[in-house]
């Protein structure tokens, strides 16, 4: 009954805030629900103790709902799949190379230039000037791995009325769609040896090539074909259904039964959506006269909802950090760092690898611009194994995401009409 009552106020707070966003603010949907959240957030930690009985009820239900469970265990999973249903698999295996280059390669480079950059400021730079915010080197290369998955749903609408070429919008949602899983499955790497207290008091950590090989391949391969099985399994019997009722329900229990066998197994349940919802959308395509079948208009539904959900959640998110105020400096560093690591994960691979396709400095710039951080970065921040840096990392992740959806995403589509 609790979990029922918290959506039922998580549902009505989005359907209000959508309603003000499209009839007054006119952002782009996810942004203006974030934007208000955050406003309602902010009046909220201001009136603090004088604030009335419903907006003090308000508050406490946020602060009491398990985000970690409720966006990783349920909304990331649907998010996935909806998007990866209706990415073409033939646009994806035109930029295959590249996407496959930056979700794994680029998330990886990403991870350890916030990580190491961080360490070092923080505990050699900035004692300099008599300011102490050390951290931990496995703590900052968890920051790293948890702010490194692009999360660019605010922005793919406002690309395609840019008209960016089909080839960088394919680019975009299909790192997006990888980047995700992979990171998770870094993340989880990391998580698992911060929870050792000797890994965090020594600084010693077993990141040989044969260790982490291993658990990336049970994690990350582990899920691709787990959920390519669930994917081939669930097409068949679509194709033999005949029935837009009964295909709903099948890729309804991929989704939800699928993150229950992986997460049994120990394997990433973010990949196996990935890989179902390619495999059910083409088979979907292959069988259906119409661009967009039934079961295509009902993930996108719940794409809208989910993202409706998620990005009010961002916005909340804020009730959750006591003395925000005392990690701005923490905040700037961690934007600016995140930035230049985006850069070289783009930069780097476009240079090391020959990819058929050069990659103009638009090209570039939409892609760096256009790396949006978002509810995977806050879900995994509030998931750290508890310890008192565990606050510094959920401040400096909501800094980053708040600056990424808010002024990027607010500029990105600029941009990308400028390089047209």
């Amino acid at each position: 009954m609790e979990l029922y009552y918290s959506f039922s106020i998580l549902i009505v707070l989005a359907a209000i805030f959508s309603y003000i966003n499209v009839r007054f603010l006119k952002f782009p949907s996810t942004i203006g629900i974030m934007v208000i959240a955050i406003i309602i957030s902010i009046i909220l930690v201001l009136l603090g103790n004088f604030t009335s009985k419903p907006l003090h009820d308000l508050a406490e239900l946020i602060k009491n709902l398990d985000f970690t469970e409720i966006l990783m265990g349920a909304m990331l999973n649907f998010l996935l799949f909806a998007g990866a249903i209706h990415i073409n698999l033939a646009d994806l295996k035109e930029q295959r190379l590249p996407i496959i280059v930056f979700s794994t390669l680029g998330v990886l480079i990403s991870t350890f230039v916030v990580g190491f950059s961080l360490y070092y400021i923080l505990d050699y730079l900035l004692p300099i000037i008599n300011i102490h915010i050390e951290m931990p080197l496995i703590y900052c290369l968890l920051f790293g791995a948890l702010i490194s998955p692009t999360d660019p749903i605010a922005v793919i609408s406002i690309l395609k009325q840019a008209n960016v070429s089909k080839s960088l919008e394919t680019k975009i949602a299909g790192e997006s769609l990888f980047n995700d899983g992979v990171a998770v499955v870094v993340f989880a790497i990391l998580a698992n040896l911060a929870a050792d207290e000797k890994v965090v008091q020594t600084g010693h950590m077993d990141l040989s090539f044969s260790h982490i090989f291993a658990l990336f391949l049970h994690e990350g391969v582990g899920g691709l074909i787990l959920g390519a099985l669930f994917g081939y399994i669930a097409a068949y019997a679509i194709k033999t259904a005949h029935d837009y009722k009964v295909s709903v329900l099948i890729t309804l229990a991929v989704v939800m039964g699928g993150y229950l066998i992986a997460h049994s197994l120990h394997t990433s349940a973010p990949l196996a959506m990935v890989a179902s919802g390619l495999i059910i959308g083409d088979s979907k395509r292959k069988i259906s006269s119409n661009k967009k079948s039934n079961v295509g208009n009902f993930w996108e539904l719940i794409d809208d909802i989910m993202n409706a959900i998620l990005f009010l959640f961002i916005g909340l998110e804020l009730l959750l950090i006591e003395n925000l105020q005392d990690y701005w400096l923490m905040g700037a560093i961690s934007i600016i760092t995140v930035i230049i690591a985006r850069y070289l994960s783009i930069k780097i691979p476009t240079i090391i690898i020959p990819f058929e396709e050069k990659f103009s400095k638009g090209t570039i710039a939409v892609l760096v611009w256009g790396g949006l951080r978002g509810g995977v970065s806050i879900a995994l921040a509030l998931s750290v194994p508890e310890s008192h840096y565990k606050n510094v990392i959920i401040a400096a992740t909501y800094f980053v995401v708040v600056f990424s959806i808010f002024v990027q995403g607010m500029t990105v589509g600029k941009l990308a009409k400028k390089i047209q």
